[in-house]
């Protein structure tokens, strides 16, 4: 029921039922319009009455037609129920409703139309550009088509535009169409046709009253100069492949069709891509093959002739005219028929010498195998091969070689800088020895080169090697020794042709710059504690051996440390102590003195022949003072008037004819840089008895000088204390004596 129809009923519905009981009898339809109904759908009348409790309601066509509806009654209310709309509704609908002794009447006109579908689009062919084409635009199952109108758009452009106005003979359903015919262009591709149809009913609310189509145009073109490309090109034997490629200008781009005629005139059809690969092709193959670019605007072909030409009766041997073979490997060589099914096969050297290998035969191929390869191996070799009346003859050259090996790099000795050394770079079994070429590189520089052409047919497997002597330095240090051998076989193809070795430089520095340093000094008291630390320069870097000197002049190893450490020194620690440098390159050493003092001890000052002499005699004071070294002594005459030092020789002064001025205090320092001790002892000299010195000669001669006595007493006194001045030093009497 339309949404219009169906609020009107339920408003008048609440309105009979508020004033109902105060109104007069009256009838109503709704809807209360014209009803224009699609054949086909359902459409529903409702006829009610007011005022009255129980009316009589009856339904009938204005001119007495046939209902073609169902009748629902419901109290004061009846409906009218037309399920499927068709032809036979198209009428004025009346509703009759009796209260009583009352009659009332309501009409409603009923109006039919159909409009179903869109328009559909068809043309009389494919579109192709320059040729003329039909389009039709059509609408089915139009109902009143009086009131029908059709448009036909390409693009933005109206190419036509139709009514429908001629009388209708008939209440029927129509199709309906307009028909255009264009030629299409290239400006036509990609365009929209629009069918467009309106039917001029303006009471139609629920269904759309206007309808169109859209068809987009696909524009043809026929094909057209196909060609064929063929590679390879020519004529073709048994066995070998060919490619055909096939292409056409159309649009749409044609699809390419392959296909063989045949000799009964048929087409054999073979594939449906652009190119077509034929393997190993056989006489039979031969013929004429076509393709075909086909679209839906037409086809067009191309053809090609191949010719398969019988393969003619060939041999081959492998791996080739020319073989190279190391020494000892294994070789094989293969035979090969082609173009025969049972070939027979037979091996021979062309100096008919021995084989020397094994003969294997399958099918169409036999190999020669040579194991081990040896200087026998080294011939021509014929390979015959027999195919019915057919006999044909290949043959192969072996070379041998031997180069199985880097070269090995070997040093008469250690690199060390300054000693020339002998660098020696050996090839072994080496064949043929006579284009071999050695060379032996110091970084990027060549420093040697050799060849072997002395040895040129000599038979024989050989070691050959390079020498040069050179004196490493420093700068050698990281560079590369670099052994190149090469073999000069250019028409033989094996590899390598060429090996080599590298050997890094490390060049040894033998120890020098020796040093040692003590800590805090190589003279030190006795109790001290002294580091002797030594150090030396070289490559690898040194290491170091401390040794002792003994009294025998042989060494006593004491630490393999650089540091040498004495705790609380003794005298006895006192010597020469070694250092010894040593890395693979040589051995240095450097010696130090160590001296530990004692301060002077137990010293002994003695008188001989005793410490109390008579006047006249000699007397001999002497000091001494252990064997503490470096230790000066010095003698001395207590005096008031203050000391004397006496001269004395290793320690010893000696007086020669004591005088009583020689008696007194005799003093002894023994000193060194340590410290110092003291002794004395007390000289006593006794006066002679008068007899012994006066006689009765000598009275009157003592007498007559008496006056010149004190003077010579002078002189003497001053002389001897000139004398008697002057020191001694231990030190100093030890190096005299050396």
């Amino acid at each position: 029921m339309p949404r219009k129809m169906a609020g009107s009923f339920g408003a008048s519905k609440i309105l009979w039922m508020v004033f109902a009981a105060s109104q007069a009898f009256k009838i109503e339809i709704f809807p209360e319009d014209k009803i224009v109904a699609q054949i086909g759908d359902s459409v529903s009348l409702t006829c009610s009455t007011t005022g009255c409790e129980s009316p009589t309601l009856s339904w009938r066509t204005q001119i007495d037609s046939p209902l073609n509806a169902k009748t629902r009654n419901e109290g004061t209310k009846s409906t009218l129920i037309m399920d499927p709309v068709s032809f036979g509704n198209e009428h004025s609908y009346l509703c009759t409703a009796i209260c009583e002794s009352k009659i009332l009447e309501k009409v409603i006109p009923v109006e039919i139309y159909s409009f179903p579908k869109d328009p559909e689009i068809s043309l009389s062919g494919p579109l192709e550009i320059g040729q003329p084409v039909t389009v039709t635009c059509s609408v089915a199952d139009v109902y009143p088509f009086d009131r029908l109108e059709m448009d036909l758009i390409k693009g933005n452009k109206l190419l036509k535009n139709q009514e429908f106005l001629e009388d209708m003979n008939s209440k029927s359903l129509e199709t309906k169409s307009l028909e255009v015919t264009f030629t299409p262009n290239k400006e036509d591709i990609g365009k929209f046709l629009v069918c467009r149809a309106k039917l001029h009913m303006d009471e139609i609310d629920s269904e759309p009253r206007e309808r169109e189509t859209t068809k987009k145009l696909q524009v043809y073109s026929s094909p057209k100069n196909t060609f064929i490309v063929v590679k390879p090109p020519g004529k073709l034997q048994e066995g070998d492949s060919v490619t055909m490629t096939c292409a056409s200008e159309g649009l749409p781009a044609p699809q390419l069709f392959w296909s063989k005629k045949l000799e009964n005139g048929d087409v054999q059809v073979l594939s449906e891509n652009a190119t077509l690969t034929l393997i190993a092709m056989r006489v039979e193959d031969s013929g004429i093959y076509i393709c075909e670019g086909v679209n839906p605007g037409g086809k067009h072909r191309e053809e090609v002739e191949l010719i398969v030409q019988e393969k003619p009766f060939t041999t081959e041997i492998y791996p080739g005219s020319q073989i190279a073979a190391q020494i000892g490997d294994s070789l094989a060589l293969t035979c090969e028929a082609r173009g025969c099914d049972s070939p027979s096969f037979s091996w021979r050297t062309q100096m008919d010498s021995p084989l020397g290998g094994r003969v294997t035969s399958e099918g169409t191929k036999s190999t020669l195998t040579l194991s081990p390869v040896g200087f026998q191996h080294e011939h021509s070799y014929l390979c015959t091969v027999t195919c019915g009346q057919k006999k044909l003859e290949k043959g192969t050259q072996v070379e041998l070689y031997s180069f199985p090996s880097d070269p090995e790099i070997e040093l008469s000795d250690l690199l060390v800088t300054g000693n020339p050394v002998t660098v020696s770079c050996k090839v072994q079994n080496v064949y043929p020895s006579d284009r071999l070429e050695i060379q032996l590189l110091k970084g990027e520089h060549i420093i040697k080169n050799k060849d072997f052409l002395e040895d040129i047919d000599k038979k024989s497997l050989e070691t050959k090697s390079l020498d040069i002597t050179f004196t490493p330095s420093m700068e050698d240090t990281g560079k590369v020794l670099v052994c190149l051998a090469k073999l000069q076989i250019d028409e033989m193809e094996f590899e390598p042709k060429q090996r080599q070795s590298t050997h890094t430089l490390s060049v040894n520095v033998p120890p020098k710059d020796m040093n040692i340093l003590v800590r805090p000094s190589s003279i030190l008291e006795e109790g001290s504690s002294v580091n002797m630390t030594c150090s030396s320069d070289g490559f690898p870097v040194p290491k170091v051996l401390w040794s002792r000197q003994l009294s025998n002049g042989n060494l006593q190893p004491l630490s393999e440390n650089t540091t040498v450490t004495l705790i609380s020194a003794k005298m006895e620690d006192s010597g020469i102590y070694v250092c010894e440098g040593f890395n693979p390159a040589g051995i240095s050493r450097k010696e130090v003195e160590l001296i530990v003092q004692v301060a002077p001890k137990d010293i002994q000052l003695t008188a001989f022949p005793s410490e109390s002499v008579k006047e006249g005699d000699t007397v001999i004071i002497s000091c001494t003072c252990g064997n503490i070294p470096k230790t000066w002594i010095i003698l001395k005459k207590k005096a008031e008037t203050g000391d004397t030092v006496l001269k004395s020789k290793d320690g010893a002064y000696t007086i020669h004819k004591a005088q009583l001025g020689d008696a007194g205090v005799y003093e002894c320092e023994s000193k060194n840089e340590v410290g110092l001790q003291l002794r004395s002892l007390t000289l006593d000299v006794k006066g002679k008895d008068i007899k012994e010195y006066f006689s009765p000669e000598l009275l009157v001669l003592y007498c007559a000088s008496s006056l010149i006595i004190p003077a010579i007493g002078m002189i003497i006194y001053l002389a001897r204390k000139a004398n008697m001045k002057g020191s001694y030093s231990l030190v100093e009497a030890q190096k005299s004596k050396v």
